[in-house]
């Protein structure tokens, strides 16, 4: 690895922060293959000179911080020791990090050793990570259930006998490549700017005074991912792989809400992932925060009642014309950044990919992965009160219908495929 030192510049800039314009600041060099010359991603607050993005590390939690800062439970200068949080197992680099298009909402050098700058941390450069990878078991309960029934198998290395499935996970903050987010969404930089610290109410006025700051850390949830099986086999063009991307729903995912197909969904893409890690392949699990369709929990919940208490009850036909009454949009997602999480793992092929959304779809192949079967979610794990949403999502060409594979017997398939060397 490369020691030498990242490029520096100075700044002659327009701020509203007079005294703070990131005079000895790093250059960011997005899309570089060697961390060096990338530059690392500064977003702490202790100088404000150092500083090379808009925004700050864990940008959601950032009023909580205050809090504590005010409250006098943390001291405002604090600098986390990261001793001992190196990542338990490496990912990549892989070519993708290297193409400055291909990975613009996350920071791919995010989750290296802290000891990568660690020349710059001695000149006090408060250097901080983006993405934490460790390992963990987890326990699902209805993997227990598909036990008993002989929907998967208990192999005592990945699925333990106490119904404990062993994981690799990492957590990704938000990094958002600003040319890149308004390339993608064929929009002007300076539009993209200007709407984002309209929308945020002034929160980050260097979105209009710091041309050249050209990464910005937004104050949104992240992701979470779990892999299951071989890491290697991620990028293994001879070994198969499925992918579940999940956005997040706390009522169902958590607490079992039975108005949508969310948790269903859930451990059926992770009954999937199981069944692909055991046959010698992996299997990931990408958990998106976007509640609601990115619309929010109290956007959600009011269109429940408003669906609910309508003439006739909750109907298909007025599904989204009640969320677009409430929110003015059916979906924020926005499914065109999804695919950088994908790859940042390095992947180029999926053999499984457990969703038949349309949005997710054309997303993913558009980014250059190829896709070579859609799984969905058998019918009897549809609850009886999510028919409605099912119903709306087939008339408003959310997704798509046709032959669909049983996701067990493709595994099979594919397990023999790979055991036979083909």
């Amino acid at each position: 690895m490369a020691t030498a030192q990242p490029p520096r510049h100075k700044h002659i800039v327009l701020t509203s922060h007079p005294g703070h314009s990131g005079q000895d600041s790093i250059e960011i060099k997005w899309g570089e293959a060697d961390p060096y010359e990338r530059g690392p991603i500064i977003a702490t607050l202790g100088n404000r000179a150092h500083r090379n993005v808009i925004g700050t590390h864990s940008g959601g939690y950032a009023v909580y911080r205050a809090l504590a800062i005010a409250s006098g439970d943390l001291e405002h200068d604090h600098r986390a020791d990261l001793t001992d949080t190196a990542p338990t197992v490496s990912i990549g680099p892989h070519p993708s990090w290297t193409v400055p298009d291909k990975i613009i909402s996350l920071d791919p050098f995010g989750a290296l050793d802290h000891d990568l700058f660690a020349d710059l941390r001695t000149e006090g450069y408060d250097i901080r990570p983006s993405i934490a990878i460790t390992k963990a078991h987890i326990n699902i309960p209805e993997l227990q259930e598909a036990v008993t029934q002989g929907r998967i198998r208990v192999d005592g290395k990945i699925l333990k006998e106490g119904g404990e499935l062993v994981v690799t996970k990492a957590a990704i903050e938000p990094v958002w490549y600003l040319p890149g987010i308004a390339q993608r969404f064929g929009v002007r930089e300076s539009d993209l700017r200007r709407t984002l610290f309209e929308q945020t109410g002034g929160m980050f006025p260097e979105l209009v005074t710091r041309p050249d700051l050209q990464v910005f850390l937004p104050p949104i949830g992240g992701h979470t991912v779990y892999i299951l099986g071989d890491l290697e086999a991620i990028t293994d063009p001879d070994r198969p792989l499925a992918v579940r991307i999940h956005d997040e729903c706390n009522g169902s995912d958590v607490f079992g809400s039975d108005i949508c197909t969310c948790r269903p969904y859930l451990v059926h893409g992770i009954e999937v992932a199981l069944e692909t890690a055991q046959v010698g392949g992996a299997g990931v699990i990408i958990y998106a925060r976007k509640e609601g369709r990115a619309l929010g929990e109290v956007t959600k919940f009011l269109v429940y009642n408003a669906r609910k208490r309508q003439e006739g009850g909750d109907r298909a036909d007025t599904y989204f014309t009640r969320t677009e009454c409430v929110a003015g949009v059916q979906d924020m997602r926005f499914q065109e950044l999804m695919p950088d999480v994908m790859h940042w793992l390095g992947m180029t092929r999926i053999d499984q990919f457990v969703s038949m959304s349309n949005l997710k779809y054309d997303a993913v192949t558009q980014s250059g992965i190829e896709i070579v079967e859609r799984i969905s979610i058998p019918e009897e794990l549809i609850p009886a009160d999510a028919q409605v949403e099912i119903k709306a999502k087939k008339a408003a060409g959310y997704y798509t219908e046709g032959d669909v594979p049983d996701a067990t017997v493709l595994t099979q398939t594919i397990g023999r495929q790979y055991e036979d060397g083909l």
